[in-house]
């Protein structure tokens, strides 16, 4: 690494199994960022039935079930972390880590139950694939923080600045998604584009 990013990272931890699924996120990333610059979209929620190619087969969920099953179980990961000795509660830096993960995720299945409001349906072979992403991405997050526990710390210490920039990110995001959630009326199927008067309030 450079003199720079010295100051400011941990080097990556010496793991095969991080290697790997750095790769393997960065390959699934990257094809299905092609996949939807061609137009053929992973097939969940409102895009379900985006494919010009006719209708999907497969078993359909709703959106709501959908998104429930997406997210749970990278929150159950996250949560699991307290519980596994030498994990979340080592270190100052692996029980920020795995409150950002619990809090996140914990926000999104609140959201799911309590915020968005849904008109359709969701693919469950694609919903599965959303979900190991989630739950692979969390798991590789809280393994490579546990490898780093006995590395020396970064010249600049950014913990808190990082905590400060995570608070107002994720209270901003649930904000915007409840005003969102506020467009339409009960039993309204449409999708809505805020107005300037609506983006004031």
């Amino acid at each position: 690494m450079s003199p720079i990013t010295d100051l400011l990272l941990f080097p990556p931890p010496p793991s095969p199994f991080i290697t790997a699924m750095s790769i393997i996120n960065l390959t699934f990333l990257a094809y299905t960022g092609f996949s939807e610059v061609r137009g053929k979209h992973l097939p969940y929620s409102k895009f379900r039935n985006a494919n010009p190619n006719g209708h999907r087969k497969g078993i359909e969920l709703s959106s709501r079930a959908g998104m429930l099953l997406a997210y749970s179980p990278a929150l159950a990961a996250a949560l699991a972390s307290f519980a596994i000795p030498g994990c979340a509660l080592s270190s100052t830096r692996s029980l920020l880590l795995s409150a950002a993960l619990s809090i996140h995720f914990f926000k999104r299945v609140f959201e799911v139950l309590f915020i968005h409001q849904y008109s359709g349906q969701t693919m469950l072979d694609s919903v599965i694939l959303i979900s190991l992403s989630y739950f692979m991405s969390a798991v590789s997050t809280i393994y490579a923080q546990y490898l780093t526990e006995n590395t020396a710390e970064p010249a600049f210490d950014l913990k808190y600045a990082g905590v400060l920039l995570f608070v107002i990110g994720i209270i901003g995001n649930f904000y915007h998604h409840y005003l969102l959630s506020q467009l339409r009326g009960k039993g309204d199927k449409s999708y809505k584009i805020p107005k300037e008067a609506f983006l004031a309030w």
